[in-house]
Order: C-alpha cells, then sequence, then structure tokens
C-alpha cells in the first residue's frame, strides 16, 4: 500500500513492524547508538544500516514520490519519526542530504540537479555537509566572507566554513558564498549563491574539531580554488540567502518529534538513576525532575502544534542543556569522575558536555530571540550596519 493511499495508523504500524523485523542480528547491535556527541559510534556499520532501509523503501518517506520518495504526509512523516525513536534505532547518518538538501532540490532546484543528486541522496551513496558557518559569521550569517568566482564553466571556491558537521565523511558540501561583491548601502546577503561543491578535490582540507566530549563531529573546511560546475548552483546566482533560508526551514521540520521521543528516553533514564543512588530524596532534586518532565510536556505541544520554529529551537535547546546540567547533580561526585582512561565518559558526562551546544548551533538563542520580537512581535530592528 503507497503512503499516499494508506492511513497514518496504518503507515504507522508497517514502519512498527518493518522495524521490529529488521533490526534484528546484526543490526540488533546498534540500537540506541549515534546522535549528536556520539555520532563516532559504529558508523560504518549505521550507514549500512541506512543503505538496508534504503533499499526497502524506508529513507526520504516526505519527499515525493516522483523522487524516489514516499509521498508521505506530515502526520505520517510524524509517525514514523517517532516509530523510529521508539524502536531504539540507530541515529542516521545521512540527515543532512535528506532532510535539507533534498527538500530544497525538489523546490528549488533545477530537473538536472534533481536527476543528479536526489537518487544518491535517497540510497544513502553520498553524504552532504553544510557549509554555512564560518569564523565571525555565524549567527550573522549573512556576513559570511568564502567567495566563489565564476571561471568558464567552474566557480572556483576560496574561504572557511567551521562548526561543519559530520564534513569528514561527507562527499558533498552544500555552501553558501559570496559570488557578488556587496554594493554600498545594499543589504548585507544580497550577492550570496547557494553551490553544491564536491569534497574530494584538490583544494579542498577537512579538519575535524575536538569538542569537549572528546570526539570530532565538527570540523573546519577550509577551500583554496576548489571547483564545482558551474550547473552547481541552486536558485539563481545571487540567489543563495532565499534558498539558505529555505534549507533552515526544513532543518527544523518534523524530524524533530523523533528527537521529542529520545528526550524522553533520557528523562525516564535519568529518573530511574536518581531513585537508584538516592538523589530523588533531595527536595531540590525532585522539584527539578518534576520541571523538566512539565517542560518535556511543553516541548511536545509545541511540536504537535508546529509553533513558531525560533520558539521551538528556544524551548528544547534549554531544555536539553538544562537536563544535562541535572544529570550532573544528580550523579554527584560521581559525575567529575571519567568512566575510563584516558578519556572515557559515560552517557551523562556526555550528554552535559555537549548539550552546552544546544543553544549555539542550529542558531543561537540570541538570534531565535532577535527573530520573535521582529518578526512575530513586531518590535523595532536593531541596528545594522
Amino acid at each position: 500500500m503507497s503512503s499516499a493511499t494508506s492511513s497514518v495508523e496504518e503507515f504507522r504500524t508497517e514502519i512498527r513492524d518493518w522495524l521490529k523485523d529488521r533490526l534484528t542480528g546484526e543490526f540488533a547491535a546498534l540500537k540506541g547508538l549515534g546522535g549528536p556527541g556520539r555520532e563516532h559510534e559504529a558508523f560504518a556499520e549505521r550507514l549500512a544500516w541506512e543503505r538496508h532501509m534504503a533499499a526497502h523503501g524506508w529513507t526520504c518517506v516526505g519527499w515525493p514520490e516522483e523522487y524516489g520518495g514516499r509521498g508521505a504526509s506530515i502526520e505520517q512523516q510524524i509517525a514514523f519519526h517517532e516509530e523510529y525513536a521508539l524502536a531504539d534505532a540507530p541515529a542516521r547518518v545521512n540527515h543532512i542530504g535528506e532532510q535539507l538538501l533534498g527538500p530544497t532540490l525538489v523546490a528549488h532546484g533545477t530537473e538536472e540537479q534533481k536527476a543528479r543528486f536526489l537518487p544518491p541522496i535517497r540510497a544513502v551513496e553520498e553524504l552532504w555537509c553544510q557549509g554555512y558557518s564560518e569564523p565571525g559569521a555565524g549567527s550573522d550569517l549573512a556576513a559570511v566572507r568564502t567567495r566563489a568566482v565564476r571561471d568558464g564553466d567552474e566557480w572556483v571556491v576560496h574561504g572557511q566554513k567551521t562548526w561543519t558537521s559530520l564534513a569528514h565523511a561527507a562527499q558533498w558540501c552544500f555552501v553558501l558564498a559570496r559570488t557578488e561583491p556587496r554594493a554600498p548601502g545594499a543589504r548585507p546577503h544580497t550577492g550570496l549563491s547557494y553551490l553544491l561543491v564536491p569534497l574530494d578535490q584538490p583544494g579542498v582540507d577537512v579538519r575535524p574539531i575536538t569538542q569537549l566530549t572528546g570526539t570530532s563531529e565538527f570540523n573546519e573546511v577550509f577551500f583554496d580554488g576548489a571547483r564545482t560546475a558551474a550547473a552547481h548552483v541552486v536558485g539563481a546566482p545571487g540567489d543563495g540567502w532565499r534558498i539558505a533560508m529555505a534549507t533552515l526551514g526544513y532543518e527544523r521540520g518534523v524530524s524533530t518529534l523523533g528527537q521529542q521521543v529520545g528526550f524522553r528516553r533520557e528523562l525516564e533514564a535519568l529518573v530511574a538513576l536518581a531513585r537508584a543512588n538516592g538523589a530523588v530524596a533531595d527536595p531540590l532534586i525532585r522539584d527539578r525532575l518534576v520541571r523538566a518532565w512539565a517542560g518535556l510536556r511543553t516541548l511536545r505541544a509545541h511540536a504537535r502544534t508546529g509553533a513558531e520554529p525560533s520558539l521551538a529551537k528556544l524551548a528544547w535547546s534549554h531544555w536539553h542543556r538544562d537536563l544535562g546540567e541535572l544529570a550532573m547533580d544528580v550523579r554527584g561526585a560521581a559525575a567529575t569522575l571519567a568512566a575510563g582512561a584516558p578519556y572515557e565518559l559515560d552517557r551523562w558526562q556526555r550528554l552535559f558536555l555537549f548539550s552546552r551546544a544546544d543553544t549555539i548551533y542550529a542558531g543561537s538563542s540570541e538570534i531565535q530571540r532577535t527573530v520573535l520580537a521582529e518578526r512575530v512581535l513586531g518590535l523595532p530592528k536593531e541596528p545594522r550596519a
């Protein structure tokens, strides 16, 4: 039965049964592995799992059927992500290609770009990373300095990107670059273009960044004369800001519903730990656990009602960061000791350290508040240079 003709509950049952049948044997050991701060866990095996999903039609479920998806409705996509999380299936390795670039190309790409890039994404044959943030141009994305100039039938790219998730495992990067000089008095985001750039070539240097967790899923990416085809610009040259904003809209899409299930699992495990080690007897700890439970219900309401994306991002990032801090207090003095040499962390230490970044990546809290103030509340805009 196609997604277009099945009900939400039929679709939910189909994916639930498939995961139950398939997360066995060699794939059973992958349950619960991967995710933020843990992307190093069984990466090759998770890649194999995701290709197995692709072979059975369970990648890109929200894409239109003409591009290899299932044409699933929003409600069906929510069911998919919820059931995937409830099955404790391993974290996806192709999120950036499937959830960010794919929908962007479906909406804004040429037919040639769709034919070239969508099938390898759906089959998990090519992995992607996002080339947005730069030193000095993270939250202020319009200030990017990476530049690209036209040279015949190619673009030549020079510049630096940073905090580039999974660039060390990716074959391609969608890059926001300046292709036209900013004219005096022009708005900062004019003259930017959205380029699709191969990473396996001379002129590209990917350098992993060691994080507080000791892992390196973020990277610096240096472009020094890297090249890509002139046809690999999404939208018109100079129209990159509009395309980049569309991608950011997809970044906060329905996949965050699965994230809520993961948060619930973390909270339940933390409550169990507090009961086991006696921390729940502390009234302050108990009060914070109750507040975390109430906060999670609020996140659920935001996700279910399609709240303003900036509001949802603010809510979940601060909730998750606070949960990491609460985890350290529940563990007490033991939280200060590494689980093993030289720097082996347990799940709670990793949660605490990595969640410090939650309020920064995917749009810092300061930027989200500005967006809400200006675009939702209609307050005067902040002065800009």
